[in-house]
């Protein structure tokens, strides 16, 4: 019998909500939590506290046979394709799989319809005889998001789905996520560590470290005036287009804390070495709305003066 030493917590105390036809960008460094949450909403990962709600539905600990049915509604894209796709199996196996799987079609029909989905995604009838080694890694990703579109979902989380493709194949994947969005009113959860990127899609944009969330807002919102000070740093590092504007790059101090023994208070505060870290020791850091739709961390080490007096106020 193996002694359990330690624990790490991935994600804490995460709370989250995704509208219909709704994206939701969920961006922070690697390692924060993003894809354990992404994998944890999906149940590829039983989560050990905490619901999960899917139209009123609370999945968290349903049987891998009562998820069943709901498989059809909740897909995922993952972010190396190479790696998701069976190498063994021809693209054709691979799209037909869903429906074998769900009982549903004949031969005749699920032919049909990968060729429906091949087209929809950008690729020949031709590529569904071949094999996922066969094509280039954009032309891999365009396979999964045909896979995971198979059993017309209506929630795909999208984990870091460009981010190991080259910069000008990630644009037209972004367009097509758009695009597909748009045509089959699908929401999305898309996680990335790229801000950039999340940009072009999200209607909202929720920013993690060290597994928990610490501000929410609205995607021109959050660019324009983020509020907590992470989000200050991971905003500065976006390059600007135009060559002659060189933005002030906030490099941040100290290392991550480790997930397995997090600090007590503050975690980016303590990673800054913040003065007022003391004071968040046992304090309830959860977030707060500083503004109609925008919810931030109530961290005094992460806030200006001003914004967390803002907060304090509010709840008086």
């Amino acid at each position: 019998m193996m002694r359990e030493t330690s624990a790490v917590r991935a994600v804490d105390g995460v709370s989250l909500d995704i509208k219909p036809g709704e994206t939701l960008g969920l961006v922070g460094e690697s390692g924060c939590g993003k894809s354990t949450l992404g994998k944890t909403i999906v149940r590829l990962i039983r989560p050990t506290s905490g619901k999960i709600d899917f139209e009123g539905i609370n999945i968290s600990h349903l049987s891998q046979w009562s998820l069943r049915p709901l498989r059809r509604d909740i897909q995922m894209i993952f972010q190396d394709p190479s790696e998701s796709l069976d190498p063994r199996m021809s693209v054709r196996s691979i799209l037909e799989e869903p429906y074998i799987i769900h009982k549903l079609g004949n031969r005749a029909e699920r032919n049909a319809r990968v060729s429906e989905l091949l087209d929809r995604v950008g690729l020949p009838a031709s590529a569904a005889d071949r094999f996922p080694f066969e094509f280039s890694g954009g032309q891999r990703q365009r396979i999964g998001i045909a896979r995971a579109l198979a059993l017309r979902p209506k929630l795909i989380i999208c984990d870091e789905p460009v981010s190991a493709l080259d910069v000008s194949v990630q644009s037209q994947i972004l367009n097509l996520l758009v695009e597909l969005q748009q045509e089959f009113g699908l929401s999305y959860l898309f996680i990335a560590h790229d801000l950039s990127v999340v940009k072009h899609i999200s209607d909202r944009v929720a920013v993690m470290y060290l597994g928990k969330i610490v501000e929410v807002a609205n995607a021109e919102t959050i660019y324009r005036d983020p509020r907590h000070a992470y989000s200050k740093a991971l905003l500065s590092a976006i390059p600007s287009v135009d060559p002659t504007v060189r933005p002030k790059r906030i490099l941040l101090e100290g290392d991550v804390p480790s997930p397995i023994d997090p600090p007590a208070g503050s975690a980016f505060g303590h990673r800054i070495s913040h003065p007022l870290y003391a004071q968040t020791v046992g304090a309830d850091l959860s977030l707060r709305e500083i503004a109609p739709g925008h919810l931030v961390a109530n961290d005094p080490c992460c806030l200006s003066p001003e914004d967390y007096q803002l907060l304090q106020d509010s709840e008086d």
